[in-house]
């Protein structure tokens, strides 16, 4: 198991433990690896190895801060046990002091960018650590160890960016590079804050670009880093990456890690992504991104089998919100999307990051798979909601049913799934609209795939391969031909009791 850690670190700074390897015994005859006159430290390196990172260090380091917010964390009162009895008032809020607020405090790194005080970090950095929690100041500290109070120009929660001012003249600064340039294997180097450590510079190489994490706390618009093993830590969020030319191509973001601590798995912020988000919330402006209205779903091997399409090729359209471009468009539910604004939709290109750096109002093309043949709608780009007006439309968590009922499955049953008439009155025992049109499931063969893909008593099947089903005999029909067909899977699309949306799902016929 892996996590994500976003790397702002706490004002607490724990001891360091220092592990030293001893190395098995070796042969008298062998030498020390280092011994005298072995390493000429003067040699030139190789094209491309520097000799040394101090001059560069030197010229950047003036213009990486820290920063640190002071915090006030609201503590509610603890509940009266005498509640509700006649003692009650004689113990409201005498609870030892359990409603005091206590203070706060988080540590993260940033840059100048400009001369006059404008400074870019992490949209966490500054965030309240809590959901009680209430952030009252922002310092910013040079290198020089000079303070200053700081001023949010703008944050953006999506792309975890955020853009700081504070009062001085001629500070130093550093610019953005041109992050579409780096390659595996190019040396970086980072500089921050790593557990209050202030100036720490760490080394490394570009482990790979364009890195997606699949990380679920990631919106899959922004799931797109550079990773490098150059030691990043908590405390780093919002430091600046550097290339050889001292350029800035990332900002330091998360880590991936079993622990939390550094394993060699650094993430960052491409300069090519944030630099248009960041000159936006310099201007006090909100980022605007396209937006088409639909739920995607990722296809797995058994639905690239069961859509006839290869797999890590498009993604499979799970919904379309009414309204919306997409469907004004004509995209339909069941669709699968294999190209976008003359793009391919891969994992590490999807859907969400192509639509969502696409400007509102732009007309694109968009190919899509239905029942088997391609064809190319144009789609009129909108402007995504906010997070909180898209909260009621996508879904998060997978539903439950009631546990199956004593319900013995029929004997050769399809696919082994035994289902019945959805009639007006079962759905809304199941909490759907009576006017929903599909099968129910009664049971299911437990030894099944459709068991193990989840299917079982009240879960409603909707379609098979794209086709509705409103009958077990329609039902029966459908697996049949697909087993006719040589097919080894079909496709349904199900709709779970408390899911606001349905889903697809491929099951084996074997």
């Amino acid at each position: 198991m892996r996590y994500a850690y976003a790397i702002t670190s706490a004002l607490l700074l724990g001891g360091t433990a220092v592990t030293l390897a001893s190395q098995p015994s070796i042969m008298a005859a062998q030498t020390a690896q280092n011994e005298p006159g072995a390493i000429n430290a003067d040699a030139a390196p190789r094209i491309g190895a520097p000799m040394s990172f101090a001059d560069m260090v030197a010229k950047l380091q003036p213009a990486v801060v820290n920063i640190s917010t002071k915090q006030r964390i609201a503590a509610a009162n603890a509940p009266n046990p005498f509640a509700g009895t006649p003692f009650e008032q004689f113990f409201n809020n005498q609870q030892g002091g359990g409603g005091r607020p206590r203070e706060g405090s988080s540590l993260g790194s940033g840059f100048l960018i400009s001369a006059d005080g404008y400074v870019v970090t992490n949209n966490h950095v500054i965030a309240a650590g809590a959901p009680n929690a209430t952030v009252e100041s922002v310092t910013v500290t040079l290198a020089d160890q000079k303070e200053y109070v700081a001023r949010v120009v703008g944050r953006d929660a999506a792309s975890d960016l955020a853009v700081l001012k504070i009062e001085g003249r001629n500070l130093p600064f550093v610019r953005f590079g041109d992050s579409r340039q780096a390659r595996v294997g190019d040396w970086v180097v980072a500089i921050g804050n790593p557990f209050g450590l202030g100036g720490s510079v760490t080394a490394g190489i570009i482990s790979a670009v364009n890195r997606v994490t699949g990380n679920p706390g990631q919106q899959a618009a922004f799931d797109r880093f550079i990773q490098t093993d150059a030691s990043i830590n908590r405390g780093n969020s919002g430091g600046p990456m550097f290339d050889m030319q001292g350029n800035v191509i990332g900002i330091n973001s998360q880590i991936l890690s079993p622990t939390g601590g550094n394993v060699g798995i650094g993430l960052a912020i491409p300069a090519e992504q944030a630099k248009p988000i960041v000159e936006t919330l310099m201007k006090g402006q909100t980022p605007q991104r396209g937006y088409l209205g639909v739920g995607l779903q990722p296809i797995d091997e058994d639905l690239a089998t069961a859509l006839g399409v290869e797999r890590n090729q498009g993604e499979l359209i799970r919904s379309v919100e009414p309204g919306k471009p997409a469907a004004a468009a004509g995209i339909r539910q069941g669709d699968v999307v294999m190209r976008v604004n003359n793009q391919d939709v891969t994992p590490q290109n999807n859907l969400s990051f192509i639509v969502s750096n696409t400007p509102p109002g732009t007309r694109i093309p968009v190919e899509v798979l239905r029942d088997g043949r391609r064809q190319t709608l144009q789609v009129t780009v909108g402007t995504r909601p906010s997070d909180e007006e898209l909260a009621g439309f996508q879904m998060d968590e997978e539903g439950q049913t009631d546990p199956d009922a004593m319900v013995k499955p029929q004997e050769n049953a399809p696919a082994g799934v035994t289902v019945q008439p959805l009639t007006p009155v079962i759905a809304r025992t199941l909490g759907f609209e009576a006017a929903t049109r599909g099968v129910v499931v009664a049971a299911t063969d437990p030894n099944s795939d459709a068991a193990t893909k989840g299917l079982r008593r009240g879960v409603v099947i909707v379609s098979v391969n794209r086709q509705p089903v409103t009958t077990a005999a329609e039902f029966a029909a459908q697996i049949a031909a697909a087993r006719k067909a040589g097919r080894p899977s079909v496709l349904l699309y199900v709709m779970v009791p408390r899911q606001p949306v349905g889903t697809y799902i491929a099951i084996n016929l074997d």
